[in-house]
């Protein structure tokens, strides 16, 4: 959704209700972060937040999605009481940019827009292998090569609905990632170990961003059109039917 479109009732209408329902699914814990209370000295969870996040920039346009999820962060940030940490704040960005990488519309992809895309996985990977533990487990960011191998797919490949969700999802985990390693003390045998959990774990979260886009999707089309038009963008692809449905194009 381009900028102008937002200063409209409905527009703002819409932010706001994308905002709402994050604020409440990132209260919804999931499962948590392994070896968060050693590392963290306290619990870290995943919540219903990586599923419903990043969905956000479909709808909204990549821009005015990153708004309405960081809107929904910063609330809950203080709503929930929490220190202003580096590391509370940094927590903030991956679903930032896993929103932007899901949001952008694939027949419109650009250079710039590729960039866009690529750049947070790229750098992520960069930061990882210089850090002196992540020198010695480089290969563990070979996972963030994923969104950028998918972003140069031909539209017909890219624009599915679970290559999307798994692009945006491992972006997440490349920002987060790099956070991890720079704010704590690990060891090469931590993000060894991590390799199996990181597999199970993003496909878990893709599978997620996929349904729940598919259900909003569904429901925001059940709308009268003269209450939806102008303020989100809905792919008639994944309406779901009477008839069989598929995600994959």
């Amino acid at each position: 959704m381009k900028l102008n479109k937002l200063i409209t009732k409905k527009g703002i209408l819409f932010l706001l209700i994308f905002s709402v329902l994050a604020f409440f699914a990132e209260r919804a814990n999931v499962f948590q972060l392994v070896g968060s209370t050693e590392l963290a000295s306290s619990k870290q969870y995943f919540t219903m937040f990586q599923f419903l996040g990043p969905v956000a920039g479909a709808f909204l346009g990549p821009v005015v999605g990153v708004l309405a999820v960081l809107i929904s962060e910063f609330a809950n940030f203080l709503t929930l009481g929490k220190e202003w940490t580096a590391l509370n704040i940094l927590r903030m960005l991956p679903m930032l940019f896993a929103a932007y990488y899901f949001g952008v519309k694939r027949d419109k992809i650009s250079i710039k827009n590729t960039a866009l895309m690529v750049i947070a996985p790229i750098f992520a990977i960069f930061m990882f292998i210089i850090h002196p533990v992540g020198r010695q487990v480089w290969f563990f960011s070979l996972y963030w090569m994923i969104p950028v191998i998918i972003s140069l797919f031909p539209k017909k490949y890219s624009d599915g609905v679970l290559m999307r969700s798994l692009g945006a999802t491992f972006t997440a985990h490349a920002v987060g990632g790099v956070v991890w390693i720079y704010m704590f003390n690990t060891i090469p045998e931590y993000w060894i170990g991590l390799i199996p959990v990181v597999a199970y774990e993003r496909l878990l979260f893709a599978g997620g961003i996929a349904l729940s886009y598919v259900l909003i999707n569904t429901l925001l089309d059940r709308l009268d059109t003269k209450f939806t038009s102008d303020a989100v963008d809905i792919n008639k692809k994944y309406v779901l039917s009477g008839k069989r449905h598929r995600i994959v194009n």
